[in-house]
């Protein structure tokens, strides 16, 4: 399909640069599969949806994946930016590195340091080698957990372009920038349909009969590379390493055999299920990798309706809720957004999707 059918005009002030407070006073704008429109708000999340359906939430962690620092070569030396990608071993990260045309195979990288010289105990690496989507692996001289302790003290949180264009990072995002059930760290993003939720949420939800279950979705920077091609047929996804486990597929294969409905919280849970389900929609125990694209067409299988915030033109998250509702559906709901004042993108309100082949 062409990229430009996903355009549409966003004023920048539609941009929201810090969340709701209380996290669950957002607005919530539903989106019915005949594309009926019903605006709410996530503390209302409860009343939408019906006891026996099961909420299905990424437990990933964000961690300060962004690190400043320089490269070495000889005598010269530049200052770089690395942006964790994706964990590739013990001690090694695909990382995308600016200015990533100045760094070659060999080149040592010192991170955290004052640019006079790798000192021992700073975060240091070597470069490897460059994948196909310009990302570079970098291999760390710390391995294992002293790698994670070192990212952990050295590394900033890699706020999206949308945001970081706008104000620098600062304290309360290591708090805002993290849902209140992350427990795995990996992540580079955050699973931004999560950052809603609140303890009494969730025992709204409790009481209403509404299960909950976990599934890990390591969210990549890839999440925030624009789609440069002119069709979605020429467009590379990046990998993100995924984990279902045997008893979540179980109890989440139990809700559809009595009649629940499987509700994905954020695109990373859907995009994660969608990779575990066969055909049939029955979901297994599945880990790795996954580079799924969704775009219209797509047969879903496993997911039947899904919470995820307002996404950017072009993108390639656009594209995937407009498979799950229909484009021109997804369309006159973000036309509505915009005209009435939602707020947009990571940490903005949030949407309740129907599928609308259901």
């Amino acid at each position: 399909m062409r990229v430009d059918l996903f355009d549409f005009d966003l004023p920048d002030e539609s941009i929201a640069l810090r969340p709701a407070n209380p996290r669950d006073s957002a607005r919530l704008l539903c989106v019915g599969k005949g594309g009926g429109l019903d605006d709410r708000i996530v503390r209302d999340l409860a009343d939408l949806l019906e006891p026996g359906d099961a909420l299905v939430f990424n437990d990933t962690r964000v961690i300060p994946a962004q690190l400043e620092g320089f490269r070495f070569r000889e005598e010269n030396q530049v200052r770089v930016s690395a942006t964790l990608h994706m964990r590739s071993g013990p001690d090694r990260w695909k990382a995308f590195v600016r200015p990533g045309k100045r760094i070659k195979q060999g080149d040592r990288l010192c991170f955290g340091g004052d640019g006079q010289t790798c000192l021992q105990g700073v975060l240091d690496a070597t470069a490897g080698e460059r994948g196909e989507g310009g990302e570079i692996e970098l291999i760390f001289d710390l391995s294992g957990p002293a790698l994670d302790e070192a990212v952990m003290a050295t590394g900033h949180i890699p706020l999206p372009p949308y945001i970081a264009s706008k104000r620098g990072e600062d304290d309360r995002d290591r708090k805002d920038y993290q849902t209140i059930y992350a427990r795995e760290d990996g992540a580079v993003a955050a699973p931004t349909a999560g950052l809603h939720f609140t303890p009494d949420l969730f025992d709204r939800l409790d009481a209403r009969g509404i299960e909950r279950h976990f599934v890990t979705l390591h969210v990549g920077a890839g999440t925030f590379l624009p789609v440069k091609a002119d069709d979605t047929t020429e467009h590379k996804m990046h990998s993100e390493i995924g984990h279902v486990s045997a008893e979540t597929a179980d109890a989440l294969n139990a809700v559809h055999a009595r009649g629940g409905r499987i509700v994905s919280v954020g695109t990373t849970s859907l995009r994660l299920l969608e990779s575990a389900a066969n055909e049939d929609g029955t979901i297994k125990a599945w880990s790795g990798p996954t580079d799924i694209f969704i775009t219209p067409g797509y047969a879903f299988s496993a997911v039947d309706v899904l919470m995820t915030n307002f996404h950017l033109p072009r993108s390639t998250l656009f594209m995937l809720v407009s498979a799950f509702s229909g484009l021109e559906t997804m369309r006159n709901a973000y036309r509505h957004a915009i005209d009435t004042g939602y707020r947009f993108y990571s940490y903005g309100d949030s949407s309740l999707l129907f599928r609308s082949d259901l």
